[in-house]
């Protein structure tokens, strides 16, 4: 599982649920115009991943998932969240999914939180508190896992 990185797990959950959304014909409950509020949640949910993952270039660390953090990151986003990625993620695809107007596509959504909150967060808190120890513990009894 350790190729199924976060970004490439988004990218499929996008593509799952515009496939059922297509293959599915339900009924629209999030109807035109009120479906586009989804592109400011899409907008939203990119703009905090793609500000962290600046954050984590400036400060020389490692993002990846898989790999070993140099730098315990606390500030900026990660003061409300320890995971503002994920969290950027899920506000991205429950964007999609209002932007798609219906039901069934929120799997899609589901699949990457239960995915992310059952496996990537364990094996990140896990590699985290061997390497930092009680900073990153103390991190943890203060902030969230997502909001």
């Amino acid at each position: 599982m350790k190729k199924l990185i976060p970004p490439i797990l988004f990218l499929l959950c996008i593509a799952t649920m515009v496939l059922i959304k297509n293959l599915i014909v339900i009924q629209e409950i999030i109807p035109k115009p009120f479906n586009y509020f989804g592109i400011a949640l899409i907008s939203t949910g990119l703009f905090m991943t793609i500000k962290v993952s600046k954050q984590f270039s400036k400060i020389d660390t490692e993002i990846h998932t898989f790999k070993k953090p140099r730098k315990l990151v606390t500030c900026g986003l990660f003061q409300v969240s320890r995971n503002p990625v994920y969290l950027g993620f899920t506000i991205s695809l429950l964007g999609v999914w209002i932007l798609l107007g219906t039901i069934l596509p929120l799997v899609g959504c589901l699949i990457f939180i239960v995915i992310t909150n059952y496996y990537y967060i364990p094996y990140e808190e896990e590699t985290m508190e061997k390497i930092f120890g009680t900073d990153y513990k103390n991190y943890k009894s203060k902030v969230r896992r997502w909001i």
